[in-house]
């Protein structure tokens, strides 16, 4: 009896052993399906966002719709675009920007922009680095377009953006400079003006001598501001009076802003 109790005991460990086993494998198979699991849609995940940060499938344009730009001014279009891609070399690259059908810049020598437009129209961005920025100078009231760029790659493919037109809003005289004025134990006043021509920035005048720093910086869509800093210790006479600030633009055009000093 004693030894067949012991034989019913051993014969009980080993099946719950072969149980406990049996679970213990069942919870790590569970496990490791629920880790495979996440491990595939990880690799769905990171599959996915390399393929929308990849080559691009498709023609894609940033440009502004609509930029105001002083008459006689000049003014520069900001313009970036992306292509479908391919593993071939490309050595040629046209770009044009066009009115209707008639073209008024490229970067291809052999091809002069209309009459209209020779001379002060010209691409300044690098075609193979997706850049098809403008600029055109002395910009006339009829200069209103829509405008529009078009892009030819001999060996690859051709596109027409067409859809995406930029307009010129030519006005006539200039706004006039927004100013502050800071008073400490030194007088800190500034001129600031927007405008869409980098290449030539206005100049300032103030009413006033003291230290001067000027600085551009490039906004959006086009668009730069630049900053006259005037900074002066003030005498007694100095207070209850304006401190004005004349803007100089390369155009024979001129705006005026005016700050009162107040202790």
């Amino acid at each position: 009896l004693r030894m067949a109790l012991k034989l019913w005991v051993s014969i009980l460990m080993v099946c719950g052993k072969f149980a406990l086993i049996m679970t213990i494998d069942g919870i790590s198979s569970f496990y490791h399906c629920l880790l495979a699991k996440k491990v595939f849609w990880l690799l769905c995940f990171i599959a996915g966002m390399a393929e929308s940060l990849g080559p691009s499938k498709e023609w894609k344009i940033n440009v502004p719709s609509k930029i105001s730009v002083l008459q006689n001014s000049c003014v520069v279009i900001p313009c970036s675009f992306v292509y479908p891609k391919t593993r071939k070399i490309l050595p040629t690259w046209k770009g044009y920007w066009k009115r209707g059908g008639t073209v008024v810049a490229s970067n291809f020598p052999n091809l002069k922009p209309t009459h209209e437009f020779n001379h002060r129209s010209r691409i300044t961005g690098t075609l193979q680095s997706g850049n098809c920025t403008w600029q055109l100078n002395r910009v006339r009231e009829t200069d209103t377009g829509p405008f529009y760029f078009k892009i030819e790659i001999p060996e690859h493919k051709s596109f027409t953006f067409s859809k995406n037109t930029v307009t010129l809003n030519v006005f006539r005289v200039p706004e006039p400079p927004i100013m502050s004025v800071a008073v400490q134990d030194q007088v800190t006043a500034t001129c600031k003006v927007t405008h869409v021509c980098p290449a030539s920035p206005p100049k300032f005048v103030w009413s006033h001598t003291g230290k001067l720093k000027t600085k551009s910086k490039k906004q959006n869509k086009g668009l730069w501001s630049t900053t006259s800093t005037l900074t002066f210790t003030p005498q007694e006479t100095d207070f209850n009076k304006p401190i004005n600030c004349t803007v100089l633009f390369k155009v024979n055009k001129s705006t005026k802003g005016s700050v009162l000093l107040i202790k």
